[in-house]
Order: structure tokens, then C-alpha cells, then sequence
């Protein structure tokens, strides 16, 4: 007998995914046009080095930090293993590339005798990025890799959760005043006279607050979370027997 299919997605979930990521890729397309059209394009070895870190901090610390907390809500049916396994892929990524965005300022800042680290910004931006790296080693070390036993990995839950929700947010604050700081360092004396430039890093703007607010309603519908499989309720009560001794049945040892 042929197995039966994997139940349909609920109402509306596809929908908002598709949405999310329609966002996301013209978010990255905007600011690429922002930064080739009016900022002279990306290089690395060059003055253009600085503009390396706009473009890898928008697709690493908001389009893939965004994508890496989707995946429990797009691939429902799979194997447990194989979505954490995901997930953690993703947001090393999305660490990976931020870090490219990071070197990039720091050395564009070194070469044109720029001070480091004294604006807001800058402060929100390495906040987010150092607590973003804690948040993936501590969840790598918590669920990923085995170790912690069922009743730690419970209590940590909420709060990989809560602060998984809280650095994408911060991300994108960051994002918000690096693109205000940047046209007011740039185009200061002509910004209040709608120039095309300062629409468009606008548009930017506001495509991030759009990406984070649906990315967010999807995390926080209810009936849209990742129902766990059968065999993974059995796996969880037998780890949880292994490692705190109880029986199936939930008696103390």
C-alpha cells in the first residue's frame, strides 16, 4: 500500500512564504541598484570596499536570518535532523557573510583614516552580530549536537526562541540607521529635496520593515508552527528516558 501524502500546508502560510521571500529578493536587488547606480558599485581592494558592507549585512543579517527562521514553518514534514540541520546551516551562512560586511567597514575605515565604533549604528550593528553568534553556538551546542539532556534543551527553548525573534529585529533597526547615517554622511545638503538617491535608500527602508513584519507574522501565527511527526514524539520520550532516567510513561526513577 502506498504511503499516504504528507498533509497540505495550512491556509495562507504559502502565501505569506512566498510574499516574504518576493520582499526579500527585491530588498537585495534595490540595494544592489542603490549601490551600483549611486554609490560607484562594490569592490573589494579599492575605495568602493566600504560598500561591501551594506550589501552583505542586508543578505546576511536580514534576508538569510530571516529564511533560517522560516524553515520550521516551510519544511513541515520533513525529518527533525535534517530542519535543524537547515537552520543552523543558514544562519552560520548569514553569520559568515555578516562577517564579510564587518571586515569590509573596518578596513575601508582604516584605509581612509576613519574613526571606528563611536556611532549608533555601529553599536547596534556589532550588538547584533556578537549576540547573533552567541544565539547560533549555544543553539548548535543545545540542540544540534548531542549532549544536553531533554529537560535543559525544554528550558532553553523559549529562550532561543525569544532572542532568535529579538536579533532579527535588531538587525534590521541596525540596517535602518546604517542607511540613514550613510545619506546623511553622503548627500546631507540635498536629502530634504527628495533626490532620487535618498527615494530609493527610503524604498530600501521601508521594504525592510516590510520583510521583518511578514517574516514575523508567520513566526508568531500559532496554527502555523511546525507540528512535530510521530516518530519524533517516540525519539523525544526515549531520549527523554535516557537521559534523566524516567519511563515512557513519565514516572521518576
Amino acid at each position: 500500500m502506498d504511503a499516504a501524502p504528507p498533509p497540505a500546508s495550512p491556509a495562507g502560510l504559502s502565501a505569506y512564504v512566498a510574499v516574504s521571500q518576493l520582499l526579500g529578493l527585491t530588498l537585495l536587488a534595490t540595494t544592489g541598484a542603490w549601490l551600483g547606480r549611486f554609490r560607484g558599485g562594490v569592490a573589494w581592494s579599492s575605495p568602493l570596499q566600504f560598500n561591501a558592507h551594506p550589501l552583505c549585512m542586508v543578505l546576511g543579517m536580514v534576508f538569510l536570518q530571516g529564511d533560517a527562521l522560516l524553515v520550521y514553518r516551510v519544511f513541515r514534514h520533513e525529518a527533525k535532523r535534517s530542519t535543524k540541520a537547515l537552520h543552523a546551516l543558514l544562519h552560520g551562512l548569514a553569520l559568515l557573510i555578516a562577517l564579510v560586511g564587518i571586515i569590509a567597514v573596518f578596513e575601508s575605515h582604516r584605509a581612509k583614516g576613519i574613526p571606528d565604533m563611536y556611532s549608533l549604528h555601529s553599536w547596534c550593528g556589532m550588538a547584533a552580530f556578537v549576540l547573533y553568534l552567541l544565539q547560533w553556538v549555544l543553539g548548535c551546542g543545545f540542540f544540534l549536537f548531542p549532549g544536553a539532556s531533554f529537560s535543559l534543551r525544554a528550558r532553553y527553548k523559549p529562550q532561543h526562541i525569544f532572542f532568535g525573534v529579538t536579533l532579527f529585529i535588531l538587525s534590521i533597526t541596525s540596517c535602518l540607521l546604517g542607511i540613514t547615517e550613510m545619506l546623511l554622511f553622503k548627500i546631507s545638503d540635498s536629502y530634504s529635496h527628495f533626490v532620487p538617491e535618498g527615494i530609493l535608500a527610503n524604498t530600501l527602508g521601508v521594504l525592510l520593515v516590510a520583510f521583518g513584519l511578514v517574516v514575523g507574522y508567520v513566526l508568531t501565527r500559532e496554527e502555523w508552527k511546525r507540528p512535530p511527526l510521530a516518530e519524533e514524539l517516540a525519539l523525544s520520550m526515549d531520549f527523554k528516558t535516557l537521559t534523566e532516567g524516567e519511563s515512557p510513561g513519565g514516572g521518576g526513577q
